[in-house]
């Protein structure tokens, strides 16, 4: 099978020939590559080619296009810095008031010099290098995590509370601009879409049911009537919202190493649904060797056998994990399966 054929057949429920390896990658991928983050993250064919390089190293069963949260705030005139060595960031915030809300424009995704029109392009270089082959997931943040961009984190918090229908209005309008860059990204060749939504781990079930399902919900609905997939990536401590998450529509959830791989087994598993983890990336890959992460992984897969799983890290592998670790999450499916 090929990586593509494996990942899609998980997926789908189907019988593979093991287990497919799909960790998040940015500081690792990039760093082995040689761009900076300024570089990785402003040219969407440096952010290409540096998923496709660790691809070829490393035999990966699917790539990514992520490199930070702040590409549709930069097209909706968010002054963004972009330092030398770490992501970009937003100065000051979009959204302080109601009257903010309403003057947010709806910005065109494919407009040439944007930040949503680079990771696209991304997107487009990564199919046709590797499409055919490897999974190739664009990616955008859900809109409870957008509005935690552009308000701030405590502030949109804050908004929860004091203003709720401030925070429906935020959310429904980013919906729309969320799902815009979505489709952009599945026009550009990629059959599936990374949504990361981390900042809904801070809230708890009740809040995650009024603010962030529905308009998760929503992105993932728009993205299946386009054709494609969604991962929804939630870093965190979510097990007490993973029933809940479980109703957002995604194929493919992320289940962090601060969940217990069993719950989310008993959940997806029961449902069907794909789940993909939770080694921990600095106990498990960052600080581990190479026979700790195997004996990790290989515990992982066997905990999941019988229901649809991917072997990961429960987030982003670190940049300095040791090469020879990250080859251990490799072969872990290749031994799980002898």
């Amino acid at each position: 099978m090929t990586s593509k054929e494996r990942c899609l057949a998980v997926i789908s429920g189907e019988p593979t020939d093991r287990v497919p390896v799909f960790p998040l990658l940015m500081f690792f991928a990039l760093q082995r590559a040689g761009f900076t983050y300024r570089e990785f993250a402003s040219n969407g064919r440096a952010m290409a080619e540096a998923q496709l390089n660790v691809r070829e190293r490393f035999g990966i069963d699917a790539i990514t296009a992520c490199s930070d949260a702040f590409r549709i705030a930069a097209d909706l005139g968010g002054d963004i810095v972009f330092p030398e060595d770490n992501p970009p960031f937003l100065t000051t915030p979009l959204v302080t008031s109601s009257s903010d809300i309403d003057r947010l424009p709806r910005p065109d995704a494919a407009a040439a010099g944007g930040r949503m029109a680079d990771r696209a392009l991304g997107v487009r270089d990564m199919v046709a290098a590797a499409g055919d082959d490897c999974l190739v997931l664009g990616w955008v943040d859900m809109p409870f995590a957008e509005a935690c961009s552009l308000c701030g984190v405590a502030e949109f918090m804050l908004l929860l509370y004091d203003q709720p229908l401030l925070a429906h209005r935020l959310l429904d309008a980013l919906t729309d601009i969320v799902v815009d860059f979505a489709l952009l990204q599945l026009e550009a060749g990629a059959p599936m879409i990374g949504a990361g939504d981390a900042a809904a781990s801070l809230i708890g079930p009740e809040l995650y049911r009024e603010f962030a399902l529905p308009y998760e919900s929503r992105a993932c609905a728009a993205v299946h009537d386009a054709g494609g997939l969604v991962k929804l990536h939630i870093c965190g401590n979510t097990t007490a919202s993973l029933r809940d998450m479980a109703r957002a529509g995604a194929d493919l959830y992320s289940v962090d190493h601060l969940v217990p791989l069993t719950s989310a087994r008993d959940v997806f598993g029961e449902a069907g649904l794909c789940y993909k983890g939770n080694l921990d990336p600095v106990a498990d890959m960052l600080q581990a060797t190479p026979e700790h992460c195997l004996e990790r992984a290989l515990a992982c897969i066997h905990l999941a056998e019988g229901t649809p799983y991917m072997v990961s890290p429960g987030c982003e592998v670190p940049g300095e994990t040791p090469d020879a670790v990250f080859e251990a999450l490799c072969e872990a499916p290749i031994r799980a399966s002898s």
